[in-house]
């Protein structure tokens, strides 16, 4: 289930436009108006990066493009390990 989650969060943040700034925010540090939350720029540094602006991406946050390939990775191990079998002895 963890790998079909990432991706389903990776595609999401694909189809994401950067551009829309009048959507609900899920951070609560800018919900209740404490001004700085380091994660914050995030998803659009992920959603700038799928459309080929790197520098963009880099500028939303630094993170970004560092956090994809971790996710990407982690997706990777995850479908390519093999399934444990449990047995009942």
């Amino acid at each position: 289930m963890e790998g079909f989650f990432w991706m389903a969060a990776l595609l999401a943040l694909a189809l994401h436009s950067p551009l829309d700034e009048g959507h609900a925010s899920l951070c609560l540090a800018k919900n209740l108006n404490i001004g700085f939350c380091p994660g914050c720029g995030l998803g659009t540094s992920v959603s700038w990066l799928f459309r080929g602006h790197l520098s963009q991406s880099f500028l939303s946050h630094p993170l970004g493009i560092p956090a994809v390939v971790i996710l990407i990775h982690r997706i990777w191990t995850i479908f390519k390990s093999p399934k444990a079998t449990h047995t009942k002895n």
